[in-house]
C-alpha cells in the first residue's frame, strides 16, 4: 500500500515513516503531491507552523484528490489544517471540516509535550480495538475547535478539546500516533485497513 507523505520542511517524517513501513505500508515522501495519482493514501505529518505549511503544499491538488475520494490522514499539525483558518498565522487551510484552530489557553503549559489520555466520544474504525481512555502522545500548541459531527474522542488540557476526527475519508489525530506506543500503533492499522476498503 502506497502512502504519500508531504513534506513542508517541518514534519516529522522519521518517525512516521519508520511507523508504516512497520506496517507493511511503502511511504514516499513529496514536496509538490508528484506522486498522490498512484497513492492509496495522503498523509499530513506533524510539527511545523501552519501558515509555513500552508504557503507550501499543494493545497488545490489536496483538495482535488480528497473531495475525489482519496483517503488522508492528518496528524498534529497534518489535522489542523484540514480547518480554514488557524489563530497560528493568517493562510487558508483545505477547509475539510467546520471550525476553526486555537490556541491552547495560558492556564496552561504551552506547548502540551507528553502523554495524555483520550476519551472516546462515538464509534468509528479507527478506534476499534483501543482499551478504554488509553494514552497517547502529545507535542502542541493549538487544538482544534469543531462541533461533534466530526468528533471522535477527545482529550483535555486546559480545555477539552478534539483529538481525534473522521468524516468519510478524512481522519486526523491532534496526537502523535507514531509515537504513541500500541495505541497509536493499533490506530495507524486501523486507518490502513480503513484505506483497503
Amino acid at each position: 500500500m502506497h502512502i504519500v507523505i508531504f513534506n513542508y520542511g517541518a514534519g516529522n517524517l522519521f518517525s512516521i515513516q519508520a511507523a508504516l513501513k512497520k506496517e507493511r505500508a511503502r511511504p514516499s515522501i513529496t514536496r509538490t503531491g508528484s506522486r498522490m495519482g498512484s497513492a492509496d493514501a495522503l498523509l499530513l505529518p506533524g510539527v511545523g507552523s501552519f501558515d509555513q505549511a500552508a504557503n507550501v503544499l499543494p493545497m488545490d491538488d489536496i483538495r482535488d484528490a480528497v473531495r475525489a475520494g482519496k483517503p488522508i490522514l492528518g496528524i498534529c499539525l497534518g489535522l489542523q489544517l484540514f480547518f480554514g483558518q488557524s489563530e497560528e498565522g493568517r493562510a487558508r487551510g483545505l477547509s475539510f471540516l467546520s471550525g476553526k484552530v486555537k490556541r491552547l489557553p495560558s492556564s496552561v503549559k504551552v506547548p502540551q509535550i507528553g502523554w495524555n489520555t483520550l476519551s472516546v466520544k462515538k464509534t468509528n474504525e479507527l478506534v476499534e480495538g483501543l482499551p478504554k481512555n488509553p494514552w497517547v502522545y502529545y507535542v502542541n500548541s493549538y487544538y482544534p475547535e469543531t462541533d461533534g459531527r466530526w468528533v471522535i474522542a477527545t482529550s483535555e488540557y486546559g480545555v477539552r478539546y478534539p483529538c481525534l476526527v473522521a468524516e468519510k475519508n478524512i481522519y486526523g489525530t491532534q496526537f502523535h500516533p507514531e509515537k504513541s506506543g500500541s495505541t497509536g500503533r493499533t490506530i495507524l492499522q486501523n486507518f490502513l485497513r480503513a484505506v483497503r476498503r
